[in-house]
């Protein structure tokens, strides 16, 4: 026998505002889990959603009942503010298609096509640290980790740009996520000219105008030697041999540009927070690094040699997913654990689980395994304090040499950066040992 979702519990609207403003929404969400349970109700403004952090919620919903729950209401900002009808808002059966047109893109051969731009660009930021570190210069680790995988998602995206087109398409796209983010709670009517609202119009147009720009390019000069991403999306054909329009082109081109900079970004400046915490892990991966790489810069076949920087690596996405929620509307009357869901409730599932919870200092210890594969014991690493997520990276460092082929730069014991990670506290200063 279900229950309706009025009678499950959750904090009053005031009180998760409240919580939300102090301690951010990964901080506050973690509280509240521990107050009201595997699911519970989140009342903000005029409309309700159930949020559900069990793992059978999340089973439910992606395969048992997936038919019931969809991508509707909840992604019109996304849509309307971002991606238009790129892969993550789509929906049906042009979600089928596109998924099919895209996934040859993104096989381990297909991403490997572009690791010499990943190289490229890692060790030229490891050159700049170096001239930093000779003047004991400081750097923005969260802003240093956007601007790296802007870098590298423009490269592979659209062939070769001069810098000064990817640090305005960086800031353009910036922009447009800011206004987004901020449309999703309460917010005035787009039709009030505020300057919020001219900046987006504003780096709309220009990520918009960018991109049409280089598939008019494209479409009048081929290059029959072009492997960029965009060169092998105008290239896909669906069964029928048609292939993408302008438009759905630069929807999908944002959509590849948003999920390859922001959040690769997130799980780098978690990385670094992790190592900072936790020396010990950190000398285990350089000494592995050592082994392998010696000297010499690292490849792509290097990187099966490299199984303890790849637990590393996976521990950081564990504990601080770079997506940690998703939302999907009920499409049907459903019950979900017990609970009756009419359509239209939106249902906000948490990647982790419960496994971990989001506030430092509660959660079982996370582990890295510290003998071989063949048999790994596991050994718990601290979980440094860090605050909720800001519009951008704040972190700090102190820059020093280090080898580029191992290392770009060294964080000291107990340091932490306070950039897009899931707890709470009061921001640390970053030194290099």
């Amino acid at each position: 026998m279900s229950v309706p979702m009025s009678s499950l519990p959750g904090p009053s609207p005031v009180h998760c505002l409240a919580g939300i403003a102090r301690h951010g929404f990964l901080g506050q969400t973690g509280r509240m889990w521990r107050e009201h349970g595997d699911l519970f109700r989140l009342r903000l403004g005029i409309g309700s959603m159930v949020l559900a952090v069990h793992p059978d919620a999340v089973r439910d919903v992606n395969l048992t009942q997936r038919r019931a729950f969809d991508k509707r209401a909840s992604y019109d900002g996304v849509r309307r503010y971002l991606v238009g009808d790129g892969l993550v808002a789509s929906t049906g059966d042009l979600w089928r298609r596109q998924r099919k047109l895209l996934a040859p893109l993104f096989t381990p051969k297909g991403v490997q096509a572009y690791a010499e731009v990943m190289l490229r660009d890692g060790q030229r930021l490891a050159a700049r640290w170096d001239g930093l570190a000779d003047a004991g210069a400081q750097v923005d680790m969260g802003e240093e980790m956007m601007e790296l995988t802007a870098s590298i998602i423009v490269t592979t995206m659209f062939g070769a740009q001069a810098d000064d087109d990817i640090v305005r398409l960086k800031r353009a796209v910036e922009t447009m996520i800011r206004y987004a983010t901020r449309r999703m709670g309460p917010h005035l009517p787009d039709w009030l000219p505020t300057p919020a609202r001219r900046d987006y119009l504003e780096a709309r147009a220009a990520v918009h105008d960018y991109i049409n720009a280089i598939i008019d390019d494209r479409r009048g000069q081929p290059d029959p030697g072009a492997n960029d991403l965009l060169t092998r999306l105008m290239g896909a054909r669906d069964d029928d041999g048609s292939a993408m329009g302008a438009s759905l082109l630069r929807d999908e081109s944002i959509t590849m540009f948003f999920a390859g900079h922001e959040t690769t970004a997130r799980t780098m400046t978690a990385t670094w927070a992790a190592l900072a915490a936790n020396p010990e892990v950190a000398a285990r991966l350089h000494e592995e690094l050592d082994s392998v790489l010696g000297e010499r810069e690292p490849t792509v076949d290097d990187l099966k040699r490299l199984p303890y920087t790849l637990q590393v690596v996976k521990e950081v996405l564990r504990l601080w997913p770079a997506a940690p929620f998703y939302v999907r509307d009920a499409v049907e009357p459903v019950d979900l654990l017990g609970t009756h869901l009419e359509p239209g409730t939106p249902v906000m599932l948490a990647r982790t689980g419960r496994t971990v919870t989001p506030i430092s200092g509660t959660i079982p210890s996370a582990s890295i395994p510290t003998a071989s594969p063949a048999r790994p014991r596991r050994r718990a690493i601290r979980r440094p304090t860090i605050r909720s997520p800001p519009a951008s990276g704040s972190a700090s460092a102190t820059t020093s040499r280090c080898s580029s082929r191992t290392c770009w730069w060294r964080p000291s014991v107990g340091a932490s950066p306070h950039g897009w990670l899931p707890a709470t506290g009061r921001p640390g200063r970053w030194r290099a040992r």
